[in-house]
């Protein structure tokens, strides 16, 4: 079955950047829409960035110039590259994967940024 698992987040300052990743398994990444969202206590579930099929891509306004999805067809993994980061970006976040009208989610990386 379709597992998602995150990887590497953790602490930075502002202004330092990281590079999440989303290893997928039991489909590809190039069959189906991937997506990174984020969470924060009490608010709802984000999307921060998109990538279709074909590998056009969409961002939220808030990371907009900031963060780069892209992936890696041979590996099969799905990044988010995230620079210039900002308090505000703290949560945790998520993996998702579209396959047709199913949604699969991996277990959520938390990132955190310093002052």
């Amino acid at each position: 079955q379709v597992q998602l698992v995150e990887s590497g987040g953790g602490l930075v300052q502002a202004g330092g950047s990281l590079r999440l990743s989303c290893a997928v398994s039991g489909s590809m990444v190039s069959d189906n829409i991937m997506r990174w969202y984020r969470q924060t206590p009490g608010n709802q579930r984000e999307l921060v960035a998109r990538i279709f099929s074909g590998g056009t891509t969409y961002y939220a306004d808030s990371v907009k110039g900031r963060f780069i999805i892209s992936r890696d067809l041979v590996k099969n993994t799905v990044y988010l590259q995230m620079n210039s980061l900002k308090p505000e970006d703290t949560a945790v976040y998520y993996c998702n994967c579209q396959s047709r009208l199913t949604n699969y989610w991996g277990q959520g990386t938390q990132v955190t940024v310093s002052l």
